[in-house]
Protein backbone atom coordinates (compact mmCIF):
# COMPACT_ATOMS: atom_id res chain seq x y z
CA UNK A 1 0.00 0.00 0.00
CA UNK A 2 1.68 3.54 -0.93
CA UNK A 3 2.41 5.44 2.07
CA UNK A 4 2.99 9.54 2.40
CA UNK A 5 4.86 10.18 5.43
CA UNK A 6 2.59 11.46 8.57
CA UNK A 7 4.01 13.87 10.34
CA UNK A 8 3.58 13.39 14.29
CA UNK A 9 0.79 15.35 15.75
CA UNK A 10 -1.44 15.87 12.75
CA UNK A 11 -4.23 17.42 13.75
CA UNK A 12 -7.98 16.40 12.57
CA UNK A 13 -10.00 18.16 9.81
CA UNK A 14 -13.65 17.91 9.31
CA UNK A 15 -16.47 19.22 7.01
CA UNK A 16 -18.79 21.93 8.75
CA UNK A 17 -20.56 23.71 5.52
CA UNK A 18 -21.62 22.88 2.20
CA UNK A 19 -22.32 25.33 -0.33
CA UNK A 20 -23.79 24.41 -4.29
CA UNK A 21 -24.40 25.68 -7.49
CA UNK A 22 -25.32 23.04 -9.31
CA UNK A 23 -27.58 21.80 -12.60
CA UNK A 24 -29.59 19.81 -9.66
CA UNK A 25 -30.46 22.81 -8.09
CA UNK A 26 -29.16 26.03 -6.08
CA UNK A 27 -28.25 25.16 -2.70
CA UNK A 28 -27.19 22.14 -0.45
CA UNK A 29 -30.77 21.08 0.10
CA UNK A 30 -32.14 21.50 -3.46
CA UNK A 31 -29.11 19.37 -5.06
CA UNK A 32 -29.08 16.52 -2.44
CA UNK A 33 -33.27 16.49 -2.76
CA UNK A 34 -32.14 15.96 -6.84
CA UNK A 35 -29.72 13.76 -6.45
CA UNK A 36 -30.99 11.09 -3.41
CA UNK A 37 -34.12 10.76 -5.89
CA UNK A 38 -31.99 9.68 -9.11
CA UNK A 39 -33.51 13.07 -10.77
CA UNK A 40 -31.23 13.83 -14.09
CA UNK A 41 -30.36 17.11 -15.19
CA UNK A 42 -29.61 16.74 -18.60
CA UNK A 43 -31.84 19.00 -21.63
CA UNK A 44 -31.45 20.77 -24.55
CA UNK A 45 -29.35 23.42 -24.49
CA UNK A 46 -30.99 26.93 -23.30
CA UNK A 47 -28.10 29.32 -23.03
CA UNK A 48 -26.95 29.85 -27.03
CA UNK A 49 -27.73 28.71 -29.69
CA UNK A 50 -26.20 25.06 -30.44
CA UNK A 51 -27.46 24.47 -33.81
CA UNK A 52 -23.85 24.05 -35.49
CA UNK A 53 -22.67 21.45 -32.77
CA UNK A 54 -23.01 17.83 -32.83
CA UNK A 55 -24.03 17.85 -29.18
CA UNK A 56 -27.23 20.05 -28.13
CA UNK A 57 -27.58 18.60 -24.81
CA UNK A 58 -26.08 19.71 -21.68
CA UNK A 59 -26.94 19.87 -17.62
CA UNK A 60 -27.09 23.61 -17.46
CA UNK A 61 -28.06 25.30 -14.11
CA UNK A 62 -31.38 26.27 -14.11
CA UNK A 63 -32.30 29.82 -12.66
CA UNK A 64 -29.59 30.68 -11.12
CA UNK A 65 -28.99 34.32 -10.24
CA UNK A 66 -25.92 36.44 -9.55
CA UNK A 67 -27.73 39.21 -7.76
CA UNK A 68 -29.03 36.82 -5.08
CA UNK A 69 -25.39 36.45 -3.86
CA UNK A 70 -23.63 39.99 -5.20
CA UNK A 71 -24.32 43.51 -6.14
CA UNK A 72 -24.76 43.78 -9.73
CA UNK A 73 -21.46 45.92 -10.43
CA UNK A 74 -19.68 43.17 -9.17
CA UNK A 75 -21.62 40.56 -10.84
CA UNK A 76 -20.43 42.90 -14.02
CA UNK A 77 -16.90 42.38 -12.91
CA UNK A 78 -16.95 38.74 -12.70
CA UNK A 79 -17.27 35.58 -15.58
CA UNK A 80 -19.80 33.13 -15.09
CA UNK A 81 -17.42 30.54 -13.23
CA UNK A 82 -16.37 32.72 -10.63
CA UNK A 83 -20.08 33.92 -9.57
CA UNK A 84 -20.70 30.46 -9.50
CA UNK A 85 -17.95 30.29 -6.84
CA UNK A 86 -18.56 33.38 -4.46
CA UNK A 87 -22.55 32.56 -4.31
CA UNK A 88 -21.42 28.57 -3.29
CA UNK A 89 -18.83 29.98 -0.88
CA UNK A 90 -21.18 32.46 0.46
CA UNK A 91 -23.87 29.61 0.58
CA UNK A 92 -21.30 27.07 2.21
CA UNK A 93 -20.04 30.14 4.95
CA UNK A 94 -23.73 30.73 6.20
CA UNK A 95 -24.13 26.85 6.35
CA UNK A 96 -20.84 26.40 8.67
CA UNK A 97 -21.91 29.09 10.25
CA UNK A 98 -18.29 30.66 10.72
CA UNK A 99 -17.68 34.25 11.61
CA UNK A 100 -15.55 35.53 9.05
CA UNK A 101 -14.85 39.28 10.13
CA UNK A 102 -14.36 37.63 13.34
CA UNK A 103 -11.47 34.98 12.12
CA UNK A 104 -10.17 36.33 8.27
CA UNK A 105 -6.76 35.91 9.23
CA UNK A 106 -7.06 32.35 10.18
CA UNK A 107 -10.16 31.21 6.94
CA UNK A 108 -8.24 30.24 3.88
CA UNK A 109 -9.51 29.61 0.49
CA UNK A 110 -8.41 27.23 -1.66
CA UNK A 111 -10.45 26.96 -4.75
CA UNK A 112 -9.95 25.86 -8.42
CA UNK A 113 -11.39 25.53 -11.96
CA UNK A 114 -9.88 23.70 -14.95
CA UNK A 115 -10.72 25.98 -17.70
CA UNK A 116 -11.77 29.44 -15.95
CA UNK A 117 -13.58 32.49 -17.83
CA UNK A 118 -14.20 30.84 -21.45
CA UNK A 119 -17.34 32.70 -22.25
CA UNK A 120 -14.88 36.01 -21.59
CA UNK A 121 -12.82 34.87 -23.79
CA UNK A 122 -14.80 33.96 -26.27
CA UNK A 123 -16.49 37.26 -25.90
CA UNK A 124 -13.30 39.28 -26.23
CA UNK A 125 -11.89 37.50 -28.80
CA UNK A 126 -15.04 38.12 -31.03
CA UNK A 127 -14.81 42.05 -29.91
CA UNK A 128 -10.92 42.15 -31.24
CA UNK A 129 -11.34 40.15 -34.25
CA UNK A 130 -14.49 42.50 -35.17
CA UNK A 131 -13.42 46.22 -33.92
CA UNK A 132 -9.62 45.69 -32.97
CA UNK A 133 -7.52 45.29 -29.80
CA UNK A 134 -8.38 48.81 -28.51
CA UNK A 135 -11.74 47.69 -28.10
CA UNK A 136 -10.49 44.68 -25.49
CA UNK A 137 -11.53 45.37 -21.90
CA UNK A 138 -8.94 45.86 -19.23
CA UNK A 139 -11.26 43.45 -17.25
CA UNK A 140 -10.60 40.54 -19.65
CA UNK A 141 -7.57 39.06 -18.38
CA UNK A 142 -8.97 39.35 -14.38
CA UNK A 143 -11.91 37.94 -15.23
CA UNK A 144 -10.54 35.03 -17.63
CA UNK A 145 -7.55 33.75 -15.62
CA UNK A 146 -8.58 30.48 -13.88
CA UNK A 147 -7.68 31.55 -10.04
CA UNK A 148 -9.80 34.30 -9.51
CA UNK A 149 -12.38 31.81 -9.06
CA UNK A 150 -10.48 31.71 -5.73
CA UNK A 151 -9.57 35.34 -5.44
CA UNK A 152 -13.10 36.47 -5.65
CA UNK A 153 -14.17 33.99 -3.01
CA UNK A 154 -11.22 35.43 -0.71
CA UNK A 155 -12.29 39.33 -1.66
CA UNK A 156 -15.81 39.12 -1.56
CA UNK A 157 -15.63 37.19 1.90
CA UNK A 158 -13.03 39.45 3.20
CA UNK A 159 -10.45 36.52 3.77
CA UNK A 160 -6.43 36.56 4.33
CA UNK A 161 -5.87 33.16 5.32
CA UNK A 162 -4.34 31.05 2.71
CA UNK A 163 -5.00 31.66 -0.61
CA UNK A 164 -4.30 28.52 -3.40
CA UNK A 165 -5.72 28.13 -6.98
CA UNK A 166 -5.41 24.72 -8.44
CA UNK A 167 -6.09 23.78 -12.11
CA UNK A 168 -5.82 19.64 -12.39
CA UNK A 169 -8.23 19.54 -15.21
CA UNK A 170 -11.43 17.39 -13.93
CA UNK A 171 -9.21 16.83 -10.61
CA UNK A 172 -9.14 20.52 -9.81
CA UNK A 173 -11.49 21.17 -6.83
CA UNK A 174 -10.87 17.15 -5.46
CA UNK A 175 -6.92 18.74 -5.72
CA UNK A 176 -8.04 21.73 -4.05
CA UNK A 177 -9.83 20.37 -1.06
CA UNK A 178 -7.00 17.41 -0.21
CA UNK A 179 -4.60 20.28 -0.33
CA UNK A 180 -6.82 22.26 2.12
CA UNK A 181 -7.00 18.92 4.21
CA UNK A 182 -3.11 19.16 4.61
CA UNK A 183 -2.69 22.40 5.08
CA UNK A 184 -5.18 22.85 8.34
CA UNK A 185 -3.64 19.60 9.20
CA UNK A 186 -0.47 21.39 9.24
CA UNK A 187 -1.14 24.38 10.94
CA UNK A 188 -1.51 26.86 8.10
CA UNK A 189 -5.64 27.71 9.02
CA UNK A 190 -8.20 27.09 11.11
CA UNK A 191 -10.96 26.90 8.29
CA UNK A 192 -10.54 26.65 4.55
CA UNK A 193 -13.08 26.97 1.80
CA UNK A 194 -12.60 24.28 -0.62
CA UNK A 195 -13.84 23.31 -4.08
CA UNK A 196 -14.29 24.62 -7.65
CA UNK A 197 -16.40 25.89 -10.43
CA UNK A 198 -16.84 24.99 -14.08
CA UNK A 199 -18.81 27.47 -16.63
CA UNK A 200 -18.08 25.69 -20.26
CA UNK A 201 -21.22 25.27 -22.01
CA UNK A 202 -20.98 27.58 -25.03
CA UNK A 203 -20.28 27.09 -28.45
CA UNK A 204 -16.41 26.90 -28.11
CA UNK A 205 -16.17 24.79 -24.97
CA UNK A 206 -18.83 22.19 -26.30
CA UNK A 207 -17.33 22.24 -29.80
CA UNK A 208 -13.76 21.72 -28.44
CA UNK A 209 -15.09 18.71 -26.82
CA UNK A 210 -16.79 17.65 -29.69
CA UNK A 211 -13.56 17.44 -31.56
CA UNK A 212 -12.48 15.40 -29.08
CA UNK A 213 -14.93 13.30 -29.68
CA UNK A 214 -15.54 13.09 -26.02
CA UNK A 215 -19.30 13.89 -25.62
CA UNK A 216 -22.58 12.21 -26.12
CA UNK A 217 -24.09 12.78 -29.14
CA UNK A 218 -28.18 11.03 -27.43
CA UNK A 219 -29.66 14.80 -28.63
CA UNK A 220 -32.67 12.95 -29.12
CA UNK A 221 -32.66 11.56 -25.24
CA UNK A 222 -31.45 14.29 -23.43
CA UNK A 223 -32.18 12.95 -19.59
CA UNK A 224 -30.76 9.73 -20.49
CA UNK A 225 -27.95 10.35 -22.32
CA UNK A 226 -25.31 10.20 -19.45
CA UNK A 227 -24.92 6.53 -18.14
CA UNK A 228 -21.77 5.85 -16.79
CA UNK A 229 -21.66 2.17 -16.55
CA UNK A 230 -24.16 1.25 -19.26
CA UNK A 231 -23.03 -1.05 -22.14
CA UNK A 232 -24.33 1.95 -24.77
CA UNK A 233 -22.66 4.69 -23.50
CA UNK A 234 -21.06 7.73 -25.97
CA UNK A 235 -19.57 10.07 -24.11
CA UNK A 236 -20.12 12.65 -21.21
CA UNK A 237 -22.80 15.24 -21.14
CA UNK A 238 -21.25 18.44 -20.02
CA UNK A 239 -22.62 20.39 -16.94
CA UNK A 240 -21.52 23.25 -15.02
CA UNK A 241 -21.47 23.61 -11.11
CA UNK A 242 -19.85 25.55 -8.03
CA UNK A 243 -18.93 23.74 -5.13
CA UNK A 244 -17.39 24.23 -2.16
CA UNK A 245 -16.82 22.87 1.56
CA UNK A 246 -15.74 24.32 4.78
CA UNK A 247 -13.06 22.32 6.06
CA UNK A 248 -12.41 23.37 9.54
CA UNK A 249 -9.71 21.89 12.36
CA UNK A 250 -11.79 19.48 14.46
CA UNK A 251 -11.61 21.10 17.68
CA UNK A 252 -11.73 24.55 16.16
CA UNK A 253 -15.40 22.84 15.21
CA UNK A 254 -15.97 21.86 18.07
CA UNK A 255 -15.07 24.60 20.67
CA UNK A 256 -17.85 26.42 18.86
CA UNK A 257 -21.14 23.73 18.42
CA UNK A 258 -20.74 23.61 15.01
CA UNK A 259 -22.90 20.80 13.38
CA UNK A 260 -20.03 18.85 11.88
CA UNK A 261 -20.77 16.51 8.46
CA UNK A 262 -18.17 14.52 8.04
CA UNK A 263 -14.42 14.06 9.02
CA UNK A 264 -11.72 13.76 6.22
CA UNK A 265 -9.13 10.87 6.93
CA UNK A 266 -7.42 10.86 3.82
CA UNK A 267 -6.01 12.37 0.95
CA UNK A 268 -3.74 10.44 -2.00
CA UNK A 269 -2.55 11.89 -5.80
CA UNK A 270 -0.46 9.99 -8.57
CA UNK A 271 0.20 10.80 -11.67
CA UNK A 272 -0.42 8.80 -14.80
CA UNK A 273 2.37 9.70 -17.35
CA UNK A 274 0.89 8.33 -20.11
CA UNK A 275 -1.82 10.18 -22.65
CA UNK A 276 -2.93 13.46 -22.80
CA UNK A 277 -6.64 12.30 -22.46
CA UNK A 278 -7.11 8.61 -22.20
CA UNK A 279 -6.54 7.10 -18.74
CA UNK A 280 -3.39 4.62 -18.53
CA UNK A 281 -5.01 1.31 -19.21
CA UNK A 282 -3.47 -0.48 -16.71
CA UNK A 283 -4.99 1.73 -13.61
CA UNK A 284 -2.00 1.01 -11.76
CA UNK A 285 -1.66 5.18 -10.73
CA UNK A 286 -5.09 6.13 -9.83
CA UNK A 287 -5.13 2.61 -8.10
CA UNK A 288 -1.75 4.23 -6.14
CA UNK A 289 -3.79 7.19 -5.27
CA UNK A 290 -6.83 5.53 -3.85
CA UNK A 291 -4.30 3.32 -2.12
CA UNK A 292 -2.26 6.55 -0.76
CA UNK A 293 -5.28 8.30 0.45
CA UNK A 294 -6.63 4.85 2.59
CA UNK A 295 -2.81 4.59 3.77
CA UNK A 296 -3.54 8.01 4.98
CA UNK A 297 -6.59 7.55 6.90
CA UNK A 298 -4.87 4.73 8.18
CA UNK A 299 -7.81 2.02 7.26
CA UNK A 300 -7.49 -1.13 5.47
CA UNK A 301 -9.74 -1.38 2.21
CA UNK A 302 -12.32 -3.53 3.43
CA UNK A 303 -13.44 -0.14 5.75
CA UNK A 304 -14.39 1.55 2.70
CA UNK A 305 -18.59 0.80 2.39
CA UNK A 306 -18.68 3.31 -0.73
CA UNK A 307 -16.93 4.64 -3.49
CA UNK A 308 -18.62 8.01 -5.75
CA UNK A 309 -16.39 6.79 -9.23
CA UNK A 310 -15.15 9.72 -11.33
CA UNK A 311 -17.25 7.63 -14.10
CA UNK A 312 -17.91 10.03 -16.95
CA UNK A 313 -19.30 8.00 -19.33
CA UNK A 314 -17.08 7.20 -22.02
CA UNK A 315 -16.27 3.69 -23.58
CA UNK A 316 -12.57 3.97 -22.04
CA UNK A 317 -13.47 6.06 -18.74
CA UNK A 318 -15.92 3.59 -16.81
CA UNK A 319 -14.37 0.10 -17.09
CA UNK A 320 -10.64 1.56 -16.25
CA UNK A 321 -12.38 3.06 -12.92
CA UNK A 322 -13.88 0.09 -11.82
CA UNK A 323 -10.31 -1.95 -12.76
CA UNK A 324 -9.04 0.56 -10.32
CA UNK A 325 -11.69 0.16 -7.99
CA UNK A 326 -10.90 -3.85 -8.06
CA UNK A 327 -6.80 -3.16 -7.50
CA UNK A 328 -7.09 -0.81 -4.98
CA UNK A 329 -9.52 -2.70 -2.86
CA UNK A 330 -9.07 -6.05 -3.99
CA UNK A 331 -11.32 -8.57 -6.17
CA UNK A 332 -13.52 -9.81 -2.49
CA UNK A 333 -13.76 -6.46 -0.77
CA UNK A 334 -15.03 -4.99 -4.46
CA UNK A 335 -17.89 -7.08 -5.21
CA UNK A 336 -19.62 -6.15 -2.06
CA UNK A 337 -18.37 -2.09 -2.14
CA UNK A 338 -20.86 -0.14 -3.67
CA UNK A 339 -20.11 2.16 -6.21
CA UNK A 340 -22.17 4.65 -8.25
CA UNK A 341 -21.13 7.65 -10.24
CA UNK A 342 -23.35 10.78 -9.66
CA UNK A 343 -22.49 12.28 -13.05
CA UNK A 344 -25.48 10.12 -14.69
CA UNK A 345 -27.47 12.79 -12.57
CA UNK A 346 -25.81 16.12 -12.70
CA UNK A 347 -23.75 15.54 -15.83
CA UNK A 348 -19.59 15.88 -16.06
CA UNK A 349 -18.70 19.23 -14.24
CA UNK A 350 -14.99 19.16 -15.30
CA UNK A 351 -13.02 21.23 -12.79
CA UNK A 352 -16.07 21.23 -10.42
CA UNK A 353 -16.77 17.66 -10.24
CA UNK A 354 -14.30 16.31 -7.53
CA UNK A 355 -16.06 19.26 -5.18
CA UNK A 356 -19.26 18.47 -5.84
CA UNK A 357 -18.89 14.60 -5.71
CA UNK A 358 -17.28 15.32 -2.52
CA UNK A 359 -20.33 16.93 -1.09
CA UNK A 360 -22.30 14.29 -2.13
CA UNK A 361 -20.56 11.84 -1.07
CA UNK A 362 -20.47 13.69 2.74
CA UNK A 363 -24.01 13.89 2.53
CA UNK A 364 -24.52 10.21 1.41
CA UNK A 365 -22.86 9.67 4.66
CA UNK A 366 -24.82 11.70 6.66
CA UNK A 367 -28.21 10.90 5.21
CA UNK A 368 -27.31 6.87 5.38
CA UNK A 369 -28.35 7.07 1.32
CA UNK A 370 -26.57 6.11 -1.62
CA UNK A 371 -26.73 8.03 -4.95
CA UNK A 372 -27.59 6.05 -7.74
CA UNK A 373 -26.30 5.67 -11.22
CA UNK A 374 -29.12 6.26 -13.33
CA UNK A 375 -29.62 5.58 -16.86
CA UNK A 376 -28.15 1.83 -16.63
CA UNK A 377 -30.34 0.22 -19.02
CA UNK A 378 -27.27 -2.93 -19.65
CA UNK A 379 -24.57 -2.74 -17.59
CA UNK A 380 -21.50 -3.13 -19.57
CA UNK A 381 -19.70 -6.40 -18.72
CA UNK A 382 -16.56 -4.44 -18.68
CA UNK A 383 -17.72 -2.77 -15.42
CA UNK A 384 -18.70 -6.02 -13.70
CA UNK A 385 -17.21 -6.54 -10.20
CA UNK A 386 -18.54 -3.95 -7.66
CA UNK A 387 -21.64 -3.50 -6.34
CA UNK A 388 -23.37 -1.27 -8.50
CA UNK A 389 -26.15 1.26 -7.27
CA UNK A 390 -28.05 1.52 -9.99
CA UNK A 391 -31.52 3.43 -10.46
CA UNK A 392 -32.24 4.33 -7.37
CA UNK A 393 -31.09 5.62 -3.96
CA UNK A 394 -30.17 2.46 -1.26
CA UNK A 395 -30.18 2.82 2.18
CA UNK A 396 -27.00 2.17 3.55
CA UNK A 397 -24.89 2.66 6.83
CA UNK A 398 -21.67 4.64 5.23
CA UNK A 399 -19.34 5.03 7.22
CA UNK A 400 -16.46 5.47 5.25
CA UNK A 401 -16.26 6.29 1.55
CA UNK A 402 -14.11 7.65 -1.13
CA UNK A 403 -14.26 9.88 -4.07
CA UNK A 404 -12.39 9.37 -6.83
CA UNK A 405 -11.36 12.19 -9.35
CA UNK A 406 -9.41 12.12 -12.39
CA UNK A 407 -8.41 14.58 -14.96
CA UNK A 408 -7.00 14.85 -18.38
CA UNK A 409 -3.11 14.88 -18.51
CA UNK A 410 -3.25 12.25 -15.88
CA UNK A 411 -4.01 14.25 -12.96
CA UNK A 412 -5.38 11.85 -10.52
CA UNK A 413 -6.83 11.99 -6.59
CA UNK A 414 -8.81 9.76 -4.45
CA UNK A 415 -10.21 11.18 -0.81
CA UNK A 416 -11.25 9.24 1.98
CA UNK A 417 -14.38 10.95 3.57
CA UNK A 418 -16.20 9.35 7.20
CA UNK A 419 -19.04 9.21 9.47
CA UNK A 420 -18.06 11.98 12.47
CA UNK A 421 -18.01 9.30 14.73
CA UNK A 422 -16.14 7.11 12.96
CA UNK A 423 -13.17 7.90 14.92
CA UNK A 424 -13.09 9.03 18.62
Amino acid sequence: MNRRPRPAGLRRVVVTGIGLVTPLGIGRDATWAAASAGAGAGGPITSFDPSRLPTRIACEVPGFSPEDFMDKRAARRMDRFAQFAVAAARMALDDAGLDAAAERDSIGVYFGSGIGGLQTFVDQTVAMLERGPDRLSPLFIPMMIPNMGAAQVSMTLGLRGPLLATVSACATSAHAIGEAFDAIRLGRADAILAGGSETSINELGMGAFNAMRALSTRNDDPAAASRPFDANRDGFVMGEAGAVLVLEEREHAVARGADVYAELLGYGLSGDAHHLTEPDPTGEAPAAAMRMAMADAEIEPGAVAYVNAHATSTPVGDPSEVRVIRMALGDTHAARCMVSSTKSMHGHCLGAAGGLEVALTTLAIRHGLVPPTINVADLDPECAGVDHVLGTSRRATVDVAVSNAFGFGGHNAALVVADPGYRR
